[in-house]
C-alpha cells in the first residue's frame, strides 16, 4: 500500500514538472516576458500572485504570496518545524501554500483533462470552495526527505499529513502536539470537508 502512494505520489510529481515546463514559467528573478500584474490565473496563466511557486522556495520566503497568505499559525509551525528539520540536515521546500481560487480552478480543470472525469480529479484536486490550500491552510512540502521528516517528527508541531496519496500535503492541528495525528484519508473524496 505506501508503494503504492509512493509510485503515485511520484507519478503526480512527475506530471506536474511536466506541465509547469510547459506552461509559462516564472524566472528566477520573479520576472515574465508579459506583465505579471496584469495576468491572472482567470487568463489562463498562473502567476506568482496567484500563489504558484518557483521551485526551491524556502518556507522562509517574505516575498511569495503562496507562502505569505498562508494562515499565521500554520506558517509559524512550518518555520518552527523547518528550523529543526534543518538542524538534522533537511531542507524543506515548499511547494504549494495559499493558492488564488481562480488558480485552483485550473488545477481543476486541468486534473479533468488530465484524469479523463471530474470523479477521478477529486482524488487529487479540490474545488476553490473545498480547497485547504485557497483557505491558506495547507502546505506541500518538499522534497522526500522533508516529507518523511516532517510524517515522523510533523505532529509534534502540530503539522499532519492529511490524505495517503498525497504524502506532501500538511495541514495545522494542534490538538496533535498532544494527541497525535488524526487518522488520514486515503485520498480527498473520503474527506468529509470535500462533500460541500
Amino acid at each position: 500500500m505506501v508503494l503504492v502512494a509512493i509510485v503515485v505520489a511520484i507519478t503526480m510529481m512527475v506530471g506536474s514538472l511536466a506541465r509547469s515546463l510547459a506552461a509559462p514559467s516564472v524566472g528566477s528573478a520573479g520576472t515574465q516576458a508579459q506583465d505579471a500584474s496584469a495576468m491572472t490565473a482567470a487568463d489562463g496563466v498562473v502567476t506568482e500572485a496567484d500563489g504558484a511557486m518557483p521551485v526551491g522556495a524556502s518556507a522562509f520566503d517574505e516575498q511569495h504570496p503562496g507562502i505569505v497568505n498562508l494562515d499565521p499559525d500554520l506558517l509559524r509551525a512550518l518555520r518552527d518545524a523547518a528550523s529543526d528539520a534543518r538542524e538534522d540536515g533537511v531542507e524543506f521546500v515548499v511547494n504549494s501554500g495559499w493558492r488564488s481560487p481562480d488558480y485552483q480552478q485550473q488545477l481543476l480543470r486541468d486534473a479533468v483533462d488530465e484524469y479523463g472525469s471530474e470523479e477521478e480529479a477529486a482524488r487529487w484536486v479540490a474545488t476553490a470552495e473545498t480547497s485547504a490550500h485557497v483557505a491558506g491552510s495547507a502546505v506541500d512540502v518538499g522534497s522526500y526527505d522533508a516529507t518523511d521528516w516532517l510524517s515522523e517528527h510533523g505532529a509534534g508541531y502540530g503539522l499532519c499529513p492529511i490524505y495517503d496519496n498525497e504524502p506532501w500535503h500538511f495541514e495545522l492541528h494542534p490538538e496533535a502536539i498532544d494527541q497525535g495525528c488524526p487518522a488520514k484519508y486515503f485520498d480527498p473524496t473520503e474527506d468529509p470537508r470535500m462533500q460541500q
